[in-house]
């Protein structure tokens, strides 16, 4: 059987407010296979965006061991963290982040300048994944000529535009109105079923969370509950 993608061993990560300890995650173990799609949920607080943290290597833990696409990401120097997360892991987040005066092409093509690839290397992953996402006639078009929707799948073409074996989503339908945040989670849960990203989505909303494969319920830093979605209510897969 092949490693899981994900493996954390007694991870603990500490934070220290006035003379307060406070402990986001507490000795959490958990696997999680590659080609998975994962809805982390709990109350504010619970420990789920410094997992996301940890997993996409953006904060490491003070004990524990962290493996991730094969990596042993505290072995990482700073610089070649830098090195791994860009070539493993992308990030889409509650806010678009997206650069009003860009268009979509020209957004989704930002990260990939950093890339050692050619003019016209770039306009193919940048026009592959805006296909993907079901924009290729609105490439040329500024966020403000966008949906909210529209511009959420931008982000989400942008982080697709690497080819991330990661895809780590927060709150990624926070911002959206129903329609389009149920847009959004059939956009993501076609890459995972398609294209066999692994997904992660941070989310307090039910429906989002069934449209992932598995729910991972956090309290307090220790995981509580680790539940499969019903397949019926993930469109009959």
């Amino acid at each position: 059987m092949p490693e899981p993608i994900i493996q954390l061993r007694d991870c603990t990560k500490v934070y220290h407010k006035g003379g307060e300890r406070i402990l986001p995650l507490d000795r959490l173990s958990l696997d999680i296979e590659e080609g998975d799609f994962v809805a982390l949920m709990g109350p504010s607080g619970s420990g789920k965006t410094t997992l996301l943290n940890l997993i996409g290597g953006l904060d490491s833990p003070d004990e524990g061991g962290l493996i991730v696409c094969g990596q042993n990401l505290a072995e990482l120097s700073p610089r070649g963290l830098a090195r791994w997360r860009s070539r493993h892991v992308a990030y889409v987040f509650q806010s678009f982040n997206l650069l009003p005066v860009l268009t979509a092409f020209q957004n989704v093509e930002l990260p990939l300048t950093l890339m050692p690839l050619s003019k016209a290397e770039r306009r193919r992953h940048v026009e592959t994944a805006l296909r993907i996402v079901g924009l290729g006639a609105r490439m040329h078009h500024r966020p403000d000529e966008l949906s909210g929707g529209q511009e959420q799948r931008v982000a989400i073409a942008r982080a697709l535009a690497c080819d991330p074996r990661l895809l780590l989503a927060d709150e990624p339908t926070g911002d959206l109105d129903a329609q389009s945040a149920q847009e959004v989670m059939d956009l993501l849960t076609a890459l995972n079923r398609e294209h066999g990203k692994t997904i992660i989505v941070v989310t307090h909303d039910p429906k989002v969370a069934q449209c992932a494969r598995r729910q991972l319920h956090l309290e307090k830093g220790v995981l509580a509950r680790d539940t499969a979605s019903e397949p019926a209510r993930r469109g009959g897969a």
